[in-house]
């Protein structure tokens, strides 16, 4: 996670977490820096006001304030119902005004689409700047944030074009969300001209998502196809089946099913990669490399053991469909050391990185071997919808794993770590998999989760089914020192459900850890199910408003495969196994 989440008061950090915030110009240059940023960045938004590439509405009156255009125009009564609904009515109205004959349905598509022309707009503002002179921690968050930019336009096309499921288009909204989160943060502590300007370019695109978010939900969820708004203004001017599988959730074929059971060595990879030169290649950012680009076919690449330690590897939002297989824990090692105090954000500190939709992975080990004392280092981000980790361990101290979006499932996997060290903002589900606690710095608390949804209409959060929740033997003769909590709140509607898991003698009998004072308390949604074990008792509790012991199996039942992450419908063509209720 950011730097910006461990403030200097928060007990789970250290004095020299923050990054040094160095100018991005010279004082020599810094009036002249200044005034370039200001016309350039002035030049290009009255250029993309104008242009037709982006669609931009035209109002009649640019000089005038949201308020006085309000003056001259009401808002229909389609737009303030609509608007109504919304976290942000006053920008919802000031987005919709120019639809005043747009019905109710009408308005859901074309929030959507008015907001994806505003991220168009901002990516091109934001590629404008790319020259200027940046140090290392600002090109970091500067390049994080142009290529969430680009995810998010990604997003909400797939949401205006799609005819698929309610949950589909909730979840590309929410990426779209936790992208711009993410952009912004990465920039929180840091200061200079090119935080102003991307500040200003990003300005109102968290609310008109949120909004989207809202109006999509209200609206009950319609399917629409998408229609281009310029054109949609014009025309309004002139007038789940789930098949249970007992061994695999269903969004998986059977070819990948049987991938997934397969010994490796008898799996036809379309690329095998080995240090020893024996293989198709030696590395495997060139295997990611050769992989085509937009497959709707499986594409396998074979690692074979060895480790291997590359600088930067990343499965990018264009390879979809790539499933990695290495030959069991232990044995295919991939690692790398980045973090945070190198100058880079939370976000690329990764050692491996998947993007790409309907990722899979499968024995292989992700690591990263930074060390506690540098903080922030993540071993595996995963940000690909219908994303499986299957038989991987997943190993580092502070902000391990980052299950950053969309949806993601995980089985029989082991993830090590210390503070916050699975975090993100995806729907996802960890079946059968083993969660070790690890001593970390002194006079550091172990949490396990910090979960980052920020909406309510979201369909994010974390579920542990089946889990087993134990200390590293480091951590077990000294547990005392070093409270282990189930997680706390990163953002206002964190979510986050333990179910039928063992919880060993580490955990504290409180279970959480507040954030910052009674920040979240009341809005998040935590919850335990019969769980069991020494830490399982939940008689000494927190007592916030928002956590919840669990005595409904109907109501457990909302965070399993099946219900939560809708898994019946495309796991069983991954091949991963999977409980898809409560049963395992």
């Amino acid at each position: 996670m950011e730097q910006v989440r461990l403030g200097k008061s928060d007990p789970l950090g250290s004095s020299n977490r923050s990054l040094p915030a160095g100018p991005s110009a010279t004082p020599k240059n810094k009036k002249s820096k200044v005034k370039l940023l200001f016309i350039l960045a002035s030049t290009l938004m009255v250029a993309s006001a104008i242009s037709a590439a982006l669609a931009v509405v035209i109002r009649s009156n640019q000089n005038s304030s949201a308020a006085e255009r309000l003056k001259i125009k009401r808002p229909s009564q389609a737009i303030s119902r609509t608007c109504n609904t919304t976290r942000y009515p006053t920008l919802c109205v000031d987005s919709l005004i120019e639809f005043p004959d747009a019905s109710d349905k009408e308005l859901v598509h074309i929030s959507m689409n008015v907001t994806l022309q505003r991220f168009h707009r901002a990516i091109y503002l934001a590629s404008n700047i790319s020259n200027l002179l940046m140090d290392s921690p600002v090109r970091s968050a500067y390049e994080d944030c142009v290529e969430l930019l680009e995810d998010s336009v990604s997003h909400l096309s797939n949401s205006l074009s799609s005819v698929g499921s309610t949950q589909d288009v909730l979840t590309w909204l929410s990426a779209a969300l936790t992208n711009h989160d993410t952009c912004t943060e990465g920039f929180s502590e840091l200061t200079g001209d090119v935080k102003h300007v991307m500040f200003d370019m990003l300005k109102d695109l968290s609310g008109l998502v949120s909004n989207c978010l809202a109006i999509y939900s209200a609206a009950g969820g319609d399917e629409f196809y998408g229609i281009p708004i310029q054109n949609r203004r014009r025309k309004l001017l002139n007038s789940v089946v789930i098949d249970v599988h007992k061994n695999f959730p269903q969004w998986l074929s059977r070819r990948d099913r049987k991938l997934l059971d397969s010994p490796a060595e008898g799996i036809n990879a379309h690329i095998v990669v080995s240090k020893d030169g024996s293989g198709t290649c030696e590395t495997i950012a060139e295997a990611i490399k050769r992989a085509p680009e937009n497959s709707g076919r499986r594409f396998i690449i074979y690692v074979k053991a060895g480790r291997y330690e590359e600088s930067i590897l990343t499965v990018g939002r264009k390879k979809t469909n790539i499933m990695l297989i290495g030959d069991g824990k232990g044995r295919t090692v991939i690692s790398g050391e980045r973090n945070i105090q190198q100058g880079v954000t939370t976000f690329r500190s990764a050692t491996f990185a998947a993007t790409g939709d309907g990722f899979i992975a499968r024995d292989i080990t992700f690591e990263n071997n930074a060390g506690p004392s540098k903080h922030q280092a993540v071993a595996l981000r995963v940000g690909a919808d219908h994303a499986v980790i299957f038989r991987c361990s997943i190993i580092g101290y502070q902000d391990t794993l980052y299950v950053y979006s969309q949806r993601q499932f995980y089985r029989d996997c082991d993830i090590h770590g210390t503070v916050d060290f699975i975090f993100g903002n995806a729907a996802v589900v960890f079946q059968n998999c083993n969660i070790h606690a690890r001593k970390p710095l002194p006079l550091q608390k172990i949490t396990i989760t910090a979960q980052n949804r920020q909406d309510p209409n979201q369909n994010t959060g974390m579920s542990f089914h089946a889990c087993r929740l134990v200390a590293e033997p480091d951590l077990q003769s000294d547990k005392g020192s070093y409270p282990t909590y189930l997680g706390r709140p990163w953002k206002l509607y964190s979510r986050v459900v333990y179910m039928l898991s063992y919880m060993g003698d580490h955990i504290h009998p409180k279970g959480w850890l507040e954030w910052s004072s009674t920040f979240a308390l009341d809005t998040l949604h935590y919850g335990e199910y019969m769980n069991y074990g020494p830490g399982g008792a939940t008689g000494q509790r927190v007592k916030w408003p928002g956590y919840h012991v669990i005595t409904s199996s109907a109501e457990a039942s909302k965070f399993t495969v099946g219900q939560f992450i809708y898994g019946s419908a495309w796991l069983p063509s991954t091949g991963v196994s999977f409980a898809e209720g409560l049963s395992v």
